[in-house]
């Protein structure tokens, strides 16, 4: 059974790097965005929140992969431009997780003490400045758990890629199946599930020292949440 493990290893391995790639990409895209729009749902612009929300409704409220199918296929037919394979997976993933996170931040700035709002107004303080200096900061040792989580789902995710022929990690399982015709599906596919692991672990861990490293400047432990987001916690599995 184990014949050819060597091999199985070295051929998905290679699609090691654009699986990085796609996931690191679309992390950046959706980490911006996350921000852009949570704050922007959060604007006394009714204008600026309305476009915020479309955004969010349509890109968390239609399937990944039909998105993914339209910025490949359909986009090219109605704008004659053509995004290669990869970018147009790490744009995908980048929008559609963007909408997700784009919640996380718009709960966690609104999960901050009142009492902060009301100490910033006491300093005179300008909308930005109680931003920047106080809330975000704040906000953002709350956001990192479920960020966390969503960065891993955006991993896991990274495998529709397959469907536009980006050669990645389920790939190139795939291509193993189908060139040698082996039986040791099992073995191929037990091997693409300790990658995505290996990947998720490395993710956990650096997401866990960032969350040590907010709440250490916030004076304070990283288990100590706010009420909050211990909620979410609780119902969606976030350690």
């Amino acid at each position: 059974m184990f014949d050819n493990l060597t091999l199985f290893v070295s051929t998905i391995a290679k699609g090691l790097l654009l699986t990085v790639e796609a996931t690191l990409g679309g992390i950046v895209i959706a980490t911006v965005l996350s921000v852009v729009a949570g704050l922007a749902m959060l604007s006394p612009s009714v204008v600026v929140r309305v476009v915020a929300r479309t955004y969010v409704e349509i890109w968390r409220g239609t399937s990944e992969v039909v998105q993914l199918l339209w910025i490949y296929f359909v986009l090219p037919i109605l704008t004659g431009f053509q995004l290669v394979p990869l970018w147009a997976g790490i744009t995908v993933l980048g929008l559609n997780f963007g909408a997700y996170g784009a919640e996380i931040v718009r709960g966690a700035v609104q999960a901050v003490p009142r009492e902060q709002y009301e100490g910033c107004v006491a300093l005179s303080l300008s909308p930005a400045q109680r931003m920047r200096r106080v809330i975000l900061p704040q906000a953002f040792a709350d956001m990192i758990p479920p960020f966390n989580n969503l960065f891993i789902q955006l991993l896991k995710g990274s495998a529709l890629l397959t469907i536009i022929t980006v050669p990645e990690i389920t790939y190139q399982a795939r291509e193993v199946l189908l060139i040698r015709h082996t039986d040791q599906t099992v073995l191929i596919f037990v091997l693409v599930l300790l990658f995505y692991l290996a990947l998720s672990i490395v993710i956990t861990v650096g997401m866990r020292l960032l969350e040590r490293k907010a709440a250490a400047r916030l004076g304070r432990r990283p288990a100590e949440r706010t009420a909050f987001f211990a909620k979410v916690g609780q119902g969606s599995g976030v350690a």
